[in-house]
């Protein structure tokens, strides 16, 4: 098969997904998906991944698609790149340091904060539409016991209330 014959060959690809992307049934499917996107959607339609709602703190929630044998740094890991890609598609690119959310706050469910990042969800009780909820977290180096609230700054120059505000409503 020749260039040309490969190039009209994408470009029709490129329709035909185009087309099938626009689709109300497949609204759940992100702009420009990758393989292990469609992979979790299967496994949802499927039984073998679940769709898990985050609770943010301020009452509001988002949907996350993970496979049934994820683990809390699955979910993380869905949950930033939801939270990443909802940021772009509406206001642009902002810089969100994860590793200072997940300093701060902590997913929690059933009452039981998900502070070890190996265990499976399953394991936790958490099974197809179960909700989780963000919640305050602070762990101190020296005791690994949990401190007074600390206000830290993430975005570039906001702090406090303004951090909550930005992470958790701005989603």
């Amino acid at each position: 098969m020749g260039e040309g014959a490969e190039y009209k060959s994408d470009l029709k690809k490129e329709k035909v997904l185009k087309a099938l992307l626009e689709d109300p049934i497949l609204s759940d499917v992100p702009k420009n998906p990758s393989l292990e996107d469609v992979e979790t959607l299967i496994g949802l339609e499927l039984g073998s991944a679940m769709r898990i709602s985050v609770l943010k703190l301020d009452s509001t929630s988002l949907d996350v698609i993970v496979m049934n044998t994820a683990t809390v740094k699955v979910l993380k890991l869905a949950i930033k790149k939801k939270v990443n890609y909802m940021e772009q598609s509406s206001m642009g690119h902002r810089h969100i340091s994860w590793k200072s959310v997940w300093a701060n706050y902590c997913l929690s469910f059933d009452n039981n904060k998900l502070l070890n990042d190996d265990d499976a969800l399953q394991d936790l009780g958490v099974r197809n539409n179960s909700q989780v909820h963000f919640v305050p977290y602070v762990m101190t180096k020296e005791s690994r016991k949990h401190s007074k609230r600390r206000n830290h700054r993430f975005f570039h120059g906001l702090k406090g209330r303004k951090l909550q505000n930005m992470l958790l409503v701005g989603c």
